[in-house]
């Protein structure tokens, strides 16, 4: 198993992703392959600073990073020799069966949508993140990709969620909803109506709409919106976790009898901190691909970085991008018959 991992671009620096990937492959000894990319100088002395000498690695140079101030698509086309460039060309050219990257989103979906093209079938690629319920987790899914999205994207978001649902977090069959502001058909809006028509053709294991009650009840196991609105859900979802968790520790300090309570309670809170913290879910996949390509968070810390190279570990060896190819082709012959059948009808 070969594995890319882009060094650069993350908000604590080299050093935490040269420690992350070594805590990785003392994990996973299946990895063949680690290729850190990025400037070779600073991955040298974060592999001396972390007494990584595993000969499984090897090092990539690249001299340029992608920024947060970068605009995405001129500045791969620009930065030729950015690290998440270099990173995902070794996808490309067959070296690395997987890259990550804890860099600029638009850049990591820019530079693979340009270098990789899209996996048969799937018109946009989408992110899949992995969230907290209350029995397990589930896959929200578009959380930033896509802003603007028609019905047929969704449905295609729907397959690509279900099957890394399944064979990733193994869910046997994963029930699928549509995000929209209540459950009731006549709730949503067009874009949501005609998704929900075209997912009810398909072999989902399908539930309808999904309203944001649902979403941390264990209701679902896949959430489908776009990319606009399932981002703003996914940072407000974050910041509400890091605000309660400050609610709680305020009101807990308030006086002894609480210090009291807090002090025994500490075994659950150490539950509730590990399941809603995002480093334990490593990266979100981008779906959709003809690679398998992990976004990390920019700000994921040494055990985020060797959770997302499981991730990746686990989507090679389920063979997620052949599954999805099958399912979006499958989808596409079942609606073309059902477009077939009205036809008629209509004439």
């Amino acid at each position: 198993m070969r594995i890319a991992v882009d060094v650069m671009g993350g908000d604590h620096g080299c050093g935490v992703v040269v420690e992350g990937a070594k805590l990785a492959l003392a994990t996973h000894p299946q990895i063949s392959v680690l290729y850190l990319v990025g400037v070779q100088g600073e991955i040298e002395r974060a592999l001396a600073r972390a007494r990584c000498r595993d000969p499984r690695v090897r090092i990539v140079h690249a001299s340029e990073v992608l920024t947060m101030a970068d605009k995405p698509l001129a500045a791969v086309r620009k930065k030729k020799d950015a690290s998440i460039v270099r990173a995902i060309e070794l996808l490309c050219n067959g070296q690395a069966q997987a890259v990550i990257s804890t860099g600029n989103t638009g850049g990591i979906v820019a530079a693979a949508a340009l270098k990789l093209r899209r996996l048969d079938g799937v018109d946009r690629p989408a992110i899949a993140t992995i969230m907290p319920s209350a029995r397990g987790e589930f896959v929200l899914i578009d959380a930033g990709a896509n802003s603007h999205c028609r019905p047929l994207h969704l449905l295609q978001f729907a397959i690509m969620g279900s099957v890394y649902s399944r064979e990733v977090l193994g869910h046997k069959r994963p029930r699928v909803g549509v995000l929209s502001n209540g459950t009731e058909d006549f709730k949503g809006n067009e874009l949501t109506r005609e998704a929900v028509r075209l997912c009810r053709q398909t072999d989902l294991n399908f539930v309808g709409y999904v309203e944001g009650h649902d979403l941390f009840t264990d209701r679902v196991d896949v959430v489908v919106t776009d990319g606009f609105t399932g981002n703003i859900l996914l940072k407000a979802s974050e910041a509400l976790a890091t605000a309660v968790a400050r609610f709680l520790k305020t009101e807990l300090r308030a006086n002894p009898i609480r210090q009291i309570g807090a002090a025994v309670a500490q075994g659950a809170f150490r539950a509730i901190r590990r399941r809603m913290d995002p480093d334990s879910y490593g990266g979100a996949p981008i779906l959709g691909l003809n690679g398998i390509v992990i976004k990390a968070h920019g700000a994921a810390r040494e055990n985020a970085i060797k959770n997302a190279i499981g991730v990746a570990a686990r989507t090679i060896t389920h063979q997620v991008n052949d599954l999805i190819r099958q399912e979006i082709a499958l989808a596409h012959e079942r609606l073309a018959a059902e477009a077939a059948v009205e036809l008629p009808a209509l004439g």
